[in-house]
């Protein structure tokens, strides 16, 4: 084989192993976002599980007491009640680090757990377009702005976004204020305002009844033809 044409053979043999090489990267890379997106998923179906553990806990509190458990082991065993109840069946894995350690976003001074947060850091490929349960989750950062929180407490941070303050609540049987009845307003009497009396009432004419129709006459009674009287026999000689 003539040496120019050995040297075409293995240029063309590098150019198809760089193809090859780019084509594997390229699904390595495709496999490792497919991976990531429905790790995504996985986070975001264990938050919605731990939102909804937090309202039916929230939902089963007796009245004065704080709607919050203490510790996410609440969620599991409530021992507020003569039978355990169970809001959440398991502390879920974060699909994203793959452990159990989960931020958690407290009332207060760590009194009461209103939300659970991935520790990851990574910048999250899904951006838009999330479901109703997951409001203010559009162009977060880092995994760890999805804040998973029950429906109640998420109304109150939108609001507390909105509006710079943090919202005002009442505590537990506190009636709510009674609503003002509505002022009529009245028109003050103008001055050097002639009055005009109100016209007198109409009098009320009772109509007379129309005059009765005369009675007819009595009939006359037929008259009775006398009764013929009875002819003599003749007299015999």
């Amino acid at each position: 084989m003539p040496r120019r044409q050995q040297g075409f053979t293995y240029l063309g043999l590098v150019i198809l192993l760089a193809i090859i090489g780019l084509v594997g990267a390229a699904a390595v890379k495709v496999d490792a976002l497919l991976a990531r997106a429905a790790a995504e998923e996985e986070l975001l179906e264990a938050g919605a599980a731990f939102s909804a553990a937090l309202d039916s806990y929230a939902a089963a509190t007796p009245p004065g007491r704080p709607q919050q458990p203490p510790t996410l082991q609440d969620l599991l065993k409530d021992t507020r009640f003569p039978t355990i109840r169970r809001h959440l069946r398991k502390i879920f894995v974060d699909p994203i680090s793959g452990k159990t350690e989960w931020g958690i976003t407290y009332v207060g001074d760590k009194t009461g757990v209103i939300g659970v947060y991935s520790l990851s850091q990574g910048q999250p490929l899904k951006q838009a377009n999330f479901d109703e349960r997951f409001p203010n989750f559009e162009n977060k950062t880092h995994y760890a702005d999805w804040k998973f929180t029950a429906n109640g407490q998420a109304a109150l941070e939108r609001a507390t976004d909105m509006t710079g303050k943090p919202p005002v609540t009442l505590p537990p049987g506190t009636p709510l204020p009674a609503t003002p009845a509505p002022v009529t307003p009245t028109i003050p009497n103008m001055p050097n305002m002639p009055t005009t009396p109100a016209p007198p009432a109409a009098p009320v004419v009772t109509p007379e009844p129309p005059p009765a129709a005369p009675e007819a006459p009595p009939e006359p009674e037929p008259a009775t033809p006398p009764e013929p009287e009875p002819a003599e026999p003749p007299q015999q000689p």
